[in-house]
C-alpha cells in the first residue's frame, strides 16, 4: 500500500477541480439506497459470522493443503447460501511448497534456543542441519555493499526493523530483506540466511512470508526470527564475540497442481456484461488461522454481495466477488484471473480488494480518468459519515487487483487502518480474537456503498494508462 504525499496532493487538486464543475452523476434515489445500505451494514453480523465459520471450520488455508481444498468448497457453499445468482470456479496453476520442521539455536557464545519459521518457498538445510558462524548486517544494503566472499561459509543475519505506520508504509522499506535477502547472501558466499521478522510486534512469534531465488544464484535456506529473538542475537553480537548458530529446516517442493479462484456474481439488470469486481484472497499462511490475512477481506466482500442481492431490484451492472487463490505465494490467483479475462477488459469497470486486515477504513482513493472524478466525489460524500476521507487518485486496488490495474482497469482502495496489522501479519497470532466486530461492520458499510454506486453508475469508465510491460 502506498500513499505518495505529493501524488495525493496533486490528485486531490484535480479531484476538487473536476468536482466544482460536475453535475450530479447519481440520482437521489441511488444515493439514498447507498446510504441505507451503508447504515444497515453497521447493524449486520454477516461478515463476522462468515469469518467465524471460515476460521473455525477450515482454519489455516495454505496453498496445496487439504484445508485449502476444503476452503474452496466452503466458499462455493457460502456464495450459494448467501443468494448469489451465479457461482463458479476458475483454475489457477501453482507450485506446491511443503513446510517442514524449522529449528534454530545459538550454540555460542551464550547458548539458547530461538523461535524461527521458514520463509515461503525456502529450500531446506542438508540432512542433519547446519552449524556455522553468523555474520551480522544491519540492513540489506549493508549486505549488498559487503565485499565478495564476506559471508563465505557463514549464516547471514539481517537485523533491520520494520517501522509502524497507519498506511503500512514501513513494510515496503523492510520487506526486501525477506524477499531478496537469500539471493544477496548467497552472492557473498553464505550457506543460509536468518532475518529479523518483517513485523512490528514484540511477541515471540516469527513472521513467515514469501522469498524468491534467482536462477543463476545458489539457493540457500531462509528463515525469520521472532523480534525478541532477533534482539537477543543483536545483544550477543554487542558482546564482541563470534556468534554460532545451529539451523535445521525440512522444507520441500511437490510439483505443480491446480487450485481455484472462487467467484460469486450478482447479475446486473441492464448491462450484465459490465462488471464491478471486489474480493479478497481465500488462501492464508499456515501458522495462524488467516482471520486478518485475508479471511476478513473474503468475508467483508461476500457480505456486501449478500446485502445487494437482497435488494428488491438488482443493480444495473453485475457485481463479481472473487475469493482469489494463492495470493500469499505470489499473486497466482490474481495473475491467472487477469490472463483469463484480459480480452474482456473494456467490460471490467472497476475493481477493489480488501486485503489489509479488519480495522476501520479511514481513507478512500481511486485510480480513474479525470472525467470519472465527479462520480468518485459523490461516492466519497456517501462514505464521509463513516469517518472516511478521500485522499486522491493514485490507488493500486489491492494485491490481486494489481495485475488488472497494470493492463488498464480502473481501481479503488478503501484503506484500512494498518497500525497493528503487521503485529499479526503472517504469524500464529493471526486468529479470530484479533478482529473487532464493530470495525469489521464499518468495512462492510464502506464497501457496500461503494460497490452499489459503482454498479449503478451509468457512464463507462475509460481505461487508465496500462503499466504492464509490453516486451
Amino acid at each position: 500500500m502506498k500513499h505518495p504525499l505529493l501524488a495525493i496532493a496533486l490528485g486531490s487538486l484535480v479531484f476538487l477541480s473536476a468536482c466544482d464543475k460536475a453535475e450530479q452523476t447519481f440520482t437521489q434515489d441511488e444515493i439514498k439506497t447507498a446510504e441505507t445500505l451503508r447504515d444497515n451494514a453497521l447493524n449486520e453480523n454477516v461478515a463476522y459470522e462468515l469469518l467465524e465459520s471460515l476460521t473455525t471450520e477450515i482454519g489455516p488455508r495454505m496453498v496445496g493443503s487439504e484445508n485449502e481444498k476444503r476452503s474452496i468448497a466452503w466458499a462455493i457453499d457460502k456464495f450459494e447460501t448467501l443468494g448469489f445468482d451465479k457461482v463458479y470456479t476458475e483454475p489457477v496453476t501453482v507450485p506446491r511448497w511443503l513446510r517442514g520442521k524449522a529449528e534454530a539455536s545459538i550454540i555460542s557464545p551464550y547458548p539458547q534456543p530461538m523461535h524461527i519459521t521458514s520463509l515461503g518457498h525456502s529450500v531446506g538445510t542438508p540432512d542433519g542441519g547446519i552449524e556455522a558462524e553468523v555474520i551480522h548486517f544491519a540492513t540489506l544494503d549493508d549486505l549488498k555493499n559487503a565485499p565478495e566472499g564476506a559471508a563465505d561459509g557463514k549464516i547471514v543475519f539481517i537485523s533491520n526493523r520494520m517501522e509502524r505506520a497507519q498506511n503500512g508504509s514501513g513494510y515496503g522499506k523492510a520487506v526486501p530483506a525477506r524477499s531478496t535477502g537469500a539471493v544477496e547472501a548467497a552472492k557473498k558466499g553464505a550457506i543460509a540466511i536468518i532475518i529479523r521478522s518483517i513485523g512490528t510486534d514484540n511477541h515471540r512469534v516469527p513472521h513467515t512470508g514469501m522469498m524468491r531465488y534467482a536462477d543463476d544464484v545458489t539457493r540457500i535456506p531462509a528463515a525469520a526470527l521472532s523480534n525478541p529473538d532477533a534482539d537477543v542475537m543483536e545483544r550477543q553480537f554487542e558482546r564482541g564475540k563470534p556468534v554460532t548458530v545451529a539451523l535445521n529446516m525440512e522444507n520441500s517442493f511437490d510439483g505443480e497442481f491446480i487450485t481455484q479462484n472462487v467467484i460469486g456474481e450478482i447479475t446486473g439488470s441492464e448491462t450484465p456484461e459490465e462488471i464491478v469486481i471486489i474480493g479478497g484472497h481465500l488462501d492464508s499462511w499456515d501458522l495462524g488461522t488467516g482471520a486478518i490475512d485475508d479471511g476478513a477481506g473474503v468475508s467483508i466482500t461476500m457480505a456486501v454481495g449478500k446485502m445487494i442481492a437482497d435488494l428488491p431490484n438488482a443493480p444495473r451492472r453485475t457485481i463479481r466477488v472473487i475469493a482469489f487463490a494463492a495470493e500469499e505465494i505470489g499473486l497466482f490467483g490474481g495473475k491467472a484471473y487477469m490472463e483469463q479475462h484480459r480480452d474482456n477488459l473494456d467490460n471490467l469497470i472497476i475493481g477493489a480488494e480488501s486485503d489489509f486486515g479488519a480495522d476501520r477504513i479511514y481513507a478512500f482513493a481511486t485510480n480513474v480518468r479525470e472525467q470519472a472524478l465527479p462520480a468518485m466525489a459523490e461516492i466519497a460524500a456517501v462514505l464521509k459519515p463513516l469517518g472516511i476521507e478521500h485522499t486522491g487518485n493514485e490507488a493500486g486496488g489491492g494485491p490481486d487487483i494489481s495485475p488488472l490495474r497494470a493492463i488498464g482497469m480502473p481501481v479503488a482502495n478503501l484503506y484500512q487502518d494498518g497500525t497493528r496489522y503487521f503485529d499479526l501479519h503472517h504469524t500464529a497470532d493471526d486468529t479470530l480474537d484479533k478482529v473487532d466486530p464493530e470495525q469489521l461492520t464499518q468495512n462492510v458499510a464502506a464497501y457496500v456503498a461503494f460497490t452499489y454506486l459503482m454498479a449503478q453508475h451509468q457512464g463507462k469508465l475509460s481505461k487508465i494508462e496500462a503499466t504492464e510491460s509490453q516486451e
